[in-house]
C-alpha cells in the first residue's frame, strides 16, 4: 500500500504560510524593543464661560441706576474765609469717577470664574482669561514653575501664569522675587500681593489667591483678605 501524499494545492499552501510565518519572526527579531509613549499632561481646560461682554453688560441693565450724588459738603472755618474744605467720603467718590460696578469692577460666579468690567483694559481681561482656565486646577508645589502648562499650581505659579498670558511677565516668578516686580504700591486694575512666603493678586476688584481653593474650590474670590505684612506692587500704568 502506498503512503498518502498530500496534494500540489495543500503542498504549496502549507510552503506559504511557513515563509510568512518565518518572514514575520525575522522582523520581531529585528525590530526594537517597544517604548512606552511619553506621556504630556494635558493643558488645564477652561471653564464653560458665557460671553463676557453680554454677562457684563446685563449686569449694568440689571443694577438700578445709581442715586445721584450730593454735592460735597463744604465748612467755613472763620479764620479762612472763602476757603472750602471738602468732605472725605464725596472725596473718594469723585476719584473713582461715580463709575457703575458693572464698568470697573469683576464678579464672581457662583461656579468659580470671573466676569471682567466692562472698562476693562485688555490686559485685565487676559489676566481674567487665564485666571478662569485654571482657578480649580489643584494646588502643586512647584506647579507652573517648569512649564505653563501644568496640572497644579502652587501661588506664584498661578499669578505668573495669569501676568503671563497678558504679556506682563515673561518667565514663572517666585513670591520673593515678585517683590521686586513692576511698580511700588497698588495699582489702579491690577496688584500683586506679595510676601517671601505668599502671593496673590486683585484684579478688578477681585481676588486671585490660590488660599481662596479651600474656601469656594476656586481660586476666584469675591472678598479680599487682609494685606498687612505684604507688599504691593502693580504694572506700570495699570
Amino acid at each position: 500500500m502506498r503512503p498518502h501524499r498530500p496534494s500540489r494545492p495543500l503542498l504549496a499552501a502549507l510552503a506559504l504560510s511557513a515563509a510568512l510565518a518565518a518572514g514575520a519572526g525575522a522582523a520581531v527579531a529585528g525590530a526594537p524593543a517597544a517604548t512606552p509613549e511619553a506621556r504630556i499632561a494635558p493643558a488645564p481646560t477652561p471653564l464653560p464661560v458665557p460671553p463676557v461682554l453680554e454677562r457684563a453688560a446685563q449686569r449694568l441693565e440689571d443694577e438700578p441706576a445709581p442715586a445721584p450724588r450730593r454735592p460735597a459738603r463744604t465748612t467755613r472755618a472763620p479764620a479762612e474765609e472763602g476757603r472750602q474744605t471738602v468732605d472725605p467720603a464725596a472725596s473718594r467718590a469723585t476719584r473713582r469717577g461715580g463709575a457703575d460696578p458693572a464698568l470697573v469692577k469683576a464678579e464672581v460666579l457662583d461656579n468659580g470664574i470671573a466676569l471682567p468690567p466692562l472698562d476693562a483694559p485688555p490686559e485685565v481681561r487676559a489676566i481674567i482669561e487665564a485666571g478662569n482656565a485654571i482657578a480649580r486646577t489643584p494646588y502643586k508645589w512647584g506647579g507652573g514653575h517648569g512649564r505653563w502648562q501644568d496640572t497644579g499650581y502652587d501661588c506664584s505659579g498661578s499669578v505668573s501664569f495669569a501676568l503671563a498670558s497678558a504679556g506682563l511677565l515673561g518667565g514663572p516668578l517666585a513670591s520673593g522675587p515678585l517683590m521686586h516686580w513692576g511698580e511700588p504700591g497698588p495699582g489702579r486694575w491690577i496688584t500683586v500681593w506679595t510676601n517671601p512666603g505668599h502671593v496673590f493678586l486683585e484684579v478688578a476688584g477681585v481676588r486671585f489667591d490660590t488660599s481662596g481653593t479651600r474656601v469656594t474650590g476656586s481660586r476666584w474670590q469675591a472678598e479680599m483678605r487682609s494685606t498687612a505684612g505684604f507688599v504691593a506692587r502693580h504694572p506700570a500704568g495699570l
